[in-house]
């Protein structure tokens, strides 16, 4: 994975001139964005529950080795097995054990980001094993051979005519021969097509909202189903997560879920909460014969105790992407890895690489939106700036830029000649701009006139306007 300031660019261009995407992207700004604001305005306590959720990670975090360990202990007493990976590829090797252990020929997967992050599909597809994504955004993408856009709407980088051709393209083999074009009516399709999936699948592999220590327990929330078919139905359910994931009790889970829905979809609560615990017990109706959770590292526990700490509060709700100025007209994929939009800008460099990531960090006007909405309160432009740091002092930042920030720190130190330079400029781009008022183009900002024009300064400097407002005695 690359994420470089050339690969970056190059995306967003793409992405800036692809209308299809536009017009998706608009449709998230009407949805997610209100329908949030709606369901906090309808819950007072709101900022008792962020601070509460807040400490219930902090605590967890500051004793995860213990909470894990208790974890762990309790689903083997459930009649479960707890795999721990360090790296994607250890993850996926287990993975592929377990399938190869149960003979699995078909597999059906519940949204998981973590199965996204260690490229599970490709690693399962490639021992022989058939793998069909259950969650309709997920399976929407897994036809079009694309990376998902988003972390709890995979494809909301499609418009409805992409899915109907989509699914007229991909379902004649169901007997499907007629283009579905209403939206009840692509659902329909889809659960169709995916019975027969779920009705023959070896191995479910979910993802987990959270992990629950005292009970040994694993969470999805989905508006679908989707997750409760694919952990029961078949003889061997596999949950990959993250080892941040984990709590202490089911009532810290009751904090949590009250945040996550509401801040991610603007609903009260998910359609459906499913709580897992383990295989199949005697009398049970139904339910796996085995019950595996694959927990990964993957640079999560060098983030403890660390200037990037806070990010491990992450419940992946996408709240921040959902409201950032920059996911909302370039979309997911520009970002050019599994997590986009602020919280990806962090994760990425830190699980990958900062020298692999050097344009995610800068690819954020540090507006503080993100921050504002996160439920877990989350400084995500103070992480970003931790990053910028980092690539500053790692030798990563563009020449241009270093030299740009040379010359800034040269006058900046001067304030007489800062307040000089700063006349003769505006004098100049007044000159250059004549009565217009604005400049169509300018030498070194491209990228801004290149959309739109540049206006010229008007009126009094900053340092003149706060001299006169705030005289010296």
């Amino acid at each position: 994975m690359e994420v470089r300031t050339r690969e970056f660019n190059n995306r967003a261009r793409l992405a800036l001139d692809d209308m299809d995407l536009q017009q998706a992207l608009a449709k998230m700004k009407t949805g997610f964005v209100v329908k949030r604001a709606e369901a906090v305005a309808a819950l007072p306590e709101f900022e008792a529950l962020k601070r509460d959720a807040r400490g219930i990670k902090e605590h967890t975090l500051a004793h995860l080795d213990f909470y894990l360990e208790t974890f762990e202990e309790k689903v083997r007493s459930n009649g479960g097995q707890v795999h721990w990976a360090a790296t994607t590829e250890e993850a996926r090797r287990i993975i592929v054990e377990i399938c190869a252990g149960a003979s699995a020929k078909r597999v059906t997967k519940g949204k998981s980001m973590i199965g996204e992050e260690i490229g599970v599909n490709e690693a399962l597809e490639a021992a022989g094993v058939d793998v069909l994504e259950t969650d309709l955004g997920e399976y929407i993408i897994q036809l079009a051979e694309e990376p998902p856009s988003h972390i709890i709407a995979p494809a909301i980088h499609k418009t409805k005519a992409q899915i109907t051709e989509l699914f007229y393209k991909h379902h004649a083999a169901y007997g499907k021969t007629e283009r579905v074009t209403e939206i009840e009516d692509i659902v329909n399709e889809a659960r169709e097509v995916l019975r027969e999936g779920f009705l023959n699948a070896d191995v479910g592999i979910t993802g987990a909202n959270f992990l629950v220590a005292e009970t040994g327990t694993s969470i999805i929330v989905t508006n679908e189903g989707n997750g409760d078919l694919t952990n029961t139905l078949p003889r061997v359910h596999v949950v990959t997560t993250g080892i941040e994931k984990v709590v202490p009790t089911l009532e810290d889970t009751s904090t949590l879920l009250r945040l996550l829905a509401r801040s991610a979809t603007g609903q009260e609560m998910s359609v459906y909460t499913t709580y897992s615990s383990g295989p199949r017990r005697d009398g049970d109706l139904d339910g796996p014969e085995e019950y595996h959770v694959v927990l990964l590292d993957n640079g999560r526990s060098q983030m403890l105790g660390n200037e990037y700490h806070e990010m491990l509060r992450c419940i992946r709700c996408s709240a921040c992407m959902n409201h950032c100025p920059v996911y909302g007209v370039i979309g997911g994929h520009a970002y050019g890895w599994v997590y986009p939009g602020p919280m990806g800008s962090v994760l990425t460099p830190l699980m990958v690489g900062i020298e692999r990531s050097t344009s995610l960090a800068n690819a954020c006007t540090l507006n503080g939106q993100c921050e504002q909405v996160c439920p877990m309160g989350i400084p995500l432009p103070k992480l970003l700036r931790y990053l910028r740091k980092q690539e500053f002092e790692e030798g990563l930042t563009p020449h241009s830029t270093r030299f740009g920030l040379a010359a800034w720190a040269f006058f900046s130190r001067r304030p007489k000649l800062y307040a000089l330079a700063t006349r003769v400029v505006a004098r100049l781009l007044k000159l250059l701009a004549g009565r217009r008022g604005r400049l169509r183009w300018l030498p070194m900002a491209g990228a801004w006139t290149g959309g739109r024009d540049l206006p010229t300064p008007q009126g009094e400097t900053f340092q003149q306007a706060w001299k006169r407002r705030h005289p010296e005695p």
